[in-house]
């Protein structure tokens, strides 16, 4: 198989549920990270694109970020795929001299017309049971499963008798070495005659023209004359004529009935019940699962059941990690799955600190109170005196927009003005025309699903002990809510239930009129204290409010603090 090196990827990443500025922001940072020294950055999500988010990329003409839902190391990233492996046809000195030279104790057998499916494994010690068989009996010893082709080809033999078979099948064969007397020799032909199996038998010898006739005479399977040693053209007759197959080798007796065995497949010793690993499974779980099997190699397999390379015992010690950094959020409980077994190199954000980031060495960590993250990425190519691509550039445009509506957010800062501006002219985009375009697109409440609404931006946060989530979606008018309003509802009160959080929050923003909605499920005291102008029991009037992270999860906060 092609020698490959591990794949460990490098994933620029926002939240979970992403919104613009955590696509954009991640698409912006991976081509600064390429710009500056690591090639193998590539901009990912961990959450279905948008529809304004989609508009943004398509008007820039930047792909979508790959969907990566988990960072976890997989056994295909780090597995070996450079395979030392068997075919199920191949003999034992074909592998045991493979496994030699390549210094391996155990391979995988794979199918011999599809190259890549595994049928089996083979241990160095499996094959010393092609020599030394577990039973000593003389019948044992002296039977083998072989095939004639086969033989031959070990030997590097010349047929000169009857014809080869062409089947590589092989056959029960009992060996006979002609070393002793001609009268014992001839004594054993005649009453394996008798019973019928000398049909069955290989005779060897070396320069014995009796010993020959006989085993040619009584009709034996196969005579092998060794040493190089000739054979009479009367017996040769006589052998086509009784299909006896005579094989001419150059190797003495001794050597010659050694290569007999060795001539025998891997079939006959190889382990067929055995572990397998998913390419796509997670490596963690593994350490414990494949502790306790009695084997040490395990074949990769992948999505169309072939092998794409082998994992030892001893790879899971301290496997790599796959490299991630982390833009528009700072906490696990948002993050992709797995990031806590990842490497997180770097972090971009402005929200506040919180969960439990942590990492094994010291990180590049930049976190500031600005309206976008999107700004603090175009903030990095000014201080290196570069340029985003305009494509880039205008994706970094659409998420400071999003985010602070067009610098009309109480989160807009003097930095996210300047950014804005000279983004703009390296896109060539009047960001006010580009603002009414990108709201114009689709109203998740006219047209979206409930989980459209819901999740398309939705972020959880652990605040005093309590799991609350906020959702907000942004509208140019609030019309559409009454009529879906027990159906929003209801779906809070849903992820209350199935994620068990305390309080669930949906924010309904008029991006227009800088007016909101706010609709709550979950714990009544937590509901009842927030902030707000209620309208009833679970629906807030929120006039001016528009900023989930300055105005509205500030509130939330509040009113879990006052119910506790």
């Amino acid at each position: 198989m092609q020698d490959e090196p591990p794949r460990i990827p490098f994933y620029v990443i926002g939240h979970r549920n992403p919104d613009t500025d955590a696509i954009c922001s991640a698409i912006g940072q991976a081509e600064l990270l390429r710009e500056t020294g690591t090639p193998e950055a590539v901009a990912a999500r961990c959450g279905v694109v948008p529809q304004r988010t989609a508009w943004v990329l398509e008007q820039a003409g930047v792909e979508q970020p790959e969907l990566v839902t988990d960072v976890r190391i997989t056994a295909g990233m780090i597995c070996r795929r450079e395979v030392v492996a068997a075919h199920e046809d191949d003999t034992f000195l074909r592998a045991y001299r493979s496994m030699l030279s390549h210094g391996v104790r155990c391979v995988p057998v794979v199918d011999a017309e599809k190259g890549h499916e595994v049928v089996g494994m083979l241990r160095y010690l499996d094959l010393l049971e092609l020599l030394l068989p577990g039973d000593g009996s003389n019948m044992v010893v002296r039977t083998v499963h072989v095939s004639i082709s086969k033989i031959a080809a070990t030997l590097q033999a010349e047929s000169v008798g009857a014809p080869i078979p062409d089947s590589s099948v092989g056959e029960d064969l009992i060996m006979l070495v002609g070393a002793s007397s001609q009268s014992t020799v001839n004594t054993r032909l005649k009453t394996a005659t008798q019973e019928g199996t000398v049909s069955r038998f290989l005779v060897i010898c070396g320069d014995r023209p009796v010993v020959q006739h006989y085993a040619i005479e009584h009709g034996a399977r196969m005579l092998i004359v060794t040493g190089g040693n000739t054979v009479d053209p009367e017996l040769l007759k006589l052998a086509k004529s009784r299909g006896v197959v005579v094989l001419r080798c150059p190797q003495d007796t001794a050597s010659t009935t050694t290569l007999i065995r060795c001539s025998r497949t891997v079939t006959q010793v190889m382990e067929t019940q055995f572990a397998t690993i998913r390419e796509g499974e997670p490596v963690s779980p593994l350490r414990k699962s494949l502790a306790a099997l009695d084997q040490e190699l395990f074949p990769v397999i992948g999505e169309d059941g072939d092998m794409v390379g082998v994992i030892s015992k001893s790879d899971l010690v301290d496997p790599p990690r796959v490299r991630v950094a982390l833009v528009d959020h700072n906490e696990f409980a948002q993050a992709v799955r797995g990031v806590d077994e990842a490497h997180v190199v770097e972090v971009t954000d402005h929200h506040r600190l919180a969960g439990d980031l942590v990492s094994r060495e010291p990180i590049r960590f930049l976190n500031e109170p600005v309206g976008s993250t999107c700004t603090l990425v175009a903030r990095k190519f000014v201080h290196r005196d570069l340029e985003p691509k305009p494509g880039t550039a205008m994706c970094l445009c659409a998420g400071i927009i999003s985010d602070t509506l067009c610098l009309t957010s109480p989160t807009t800062t003097s930095l996210d003005r300047e950014m804005l501006e000279w983004l703009g002219n390296i896109a060539g985009i009047d960001p006010e025309q580009f603002t009414k375009d990108f709201f114009a697109v689709g109203s998740l409440l006219s047209s979206g699903t409930l989980d459209e609404v819901l999740n398309t931006d939705r972020k959880e946060f652990d605040e005093s002990g309590a799991k609350v989530t906020i959702a907000q979606i942004e509208e140019l008018g609030l019309q559409a809510f009454k009529r879906r309003r027990d159906e929003l509802e209801k779906g809070l009160r849903d992820l209350v239930d199935e994620n068990d959080y305390d309080l669930a929050v949906l924010a309904v923003t008029d991006i227009a009129k800088h007016h909101s909605l706010i609709l709550a499920a979950g714990n009544e005291r937590m509901i009842g204290s927030l902030p707000f102008e209620r309208v009833d029991a679970t629906l807030y009037d929120a006039p001016g409010v528009v900023s989930r992270k300055k105005q509205i999860f500030p509130a939330v906060c509040q009113a879990v603090q006052s119910a506790g």
